[in-house]
C-alpha cells in the first residue's frame, strides 16, 4: 500500500514539474508535444538532412531524445523561440530530430558513438558529408541559476561548428572539402570511439 501510494506520489510530483518547466515565459511557454517521430527511420531522416545539407552548404545538427523528455521538450521550444538561436539554426543547419524512446534506432546511436551515453537530449553535428564533428550534452547550455537554457552559450556553440567562415569566404578555402567539413584535414584529429573531432 505504502508504494502504490509512493508511486502515485511520483507520478504527481512528475507531472507538476513538466507543468511548471512549461509555464508561459519559459522558453518561450511552450507545452509539451509530439516533437519526435516515433515511427521514423533515424538513418533516413539524416540522409534526406544530408542531402538537403549539401545543396545548401550547411551542417546536420541531430538531436538526440524522446517525447516524454522534458528538457528535449525545452531545448526545441528555445531553439524556435529565441530568435537569434533560430536564426542561426535556419543559416546553416538542417536539425534532425532522432528518437530514441524504448531503444529505437540503436544502430544510429551506435553508429555516432552512443551520444546518448551523455544524457538526453544529446547534440551531434555533422559535416555535408556526414562526418560527425563534435558531441554536445545540452546541459553545459543551462543557466544554473534560472535552470533555463542560456542563449549564449547555445549561440556560440552554433557559431563555433557552423563552418560559416569557410563558406563566407570560399576564396581562402579551394577545396570542396573544407566547405563540408569546416576546417583543414590536417586540423580534423578524430576520436573514432565517440565520433568527436579536436579543436
Amino acid at each position: 500500500m505504502k508504494l502504490k501510494a509512493f508511486i502515485l506520489l511520483l507520478a504527481v510530483a512528475s507531472v507538476a514539474a513538466a507543468a511548471y518547466l512549461f509555464l508561459p515565459g519559459a522558453e518561450g511557454g511552450c507545452r509539451p508535444s509530439a516533437i519526435y517521430d516515433e515511427s521514423a527511420d533515424g538513418a533516413q531522416q539524416i540522409a534526406a538532412a544530408l542531402a538537403r545539407a549539401r545543396a545548401e552548404h550547411q551542417r546536420v545538427l541531430l538531436q538526440f531524445g524522446a517525447n516524454w523528455c522534458v528538457w528535449c521538450q525545452k531545448i526545441h521550444c528555445f531553439f524556435k523561440s529565441d530568435e537569434a538561436v533560430k536564426q542561426e539554426l535556419a543559416g546553416h543547419y538542417r536539425v534532425v530530430l532522432i528518437d530514441v524512446n524504448q531503444g529505437r534506432n540503436a544502430a544510429t546511436v551506435e553508429k555516432y558513438g552512443h551520444p546518448t551515453d551523455q544524457g538526453l537530449p544529446v547534440l551531434v553535428v555533422l559535416d555535408a558529408d556526414g562526418r560527425p564533428l563534435t558531441t554536445q550534452a545540452t546541459g553545459e547550455f543551462v543557466n544554473p541559476a534560472e535552470g533555463q537554457y542560456d542563449s549564449q552559450k547555445v549561440l556560440a556553440f552554433l557559431k563555433q561548428w557552423s563552418g560559416a567562415q569557410y563558406i563566407q569566404n570560399p576564396s581562402k578555402f579551394p577545396s570542396a572539402l573544407w566547405l563540408a567539413g569546416g576546417r583543414k584535414p590536417q586540423e580534423q584529429e578524430v576520436d573514432a570511439g565517440r565520433g568527436r573531432t579536436g579543436l
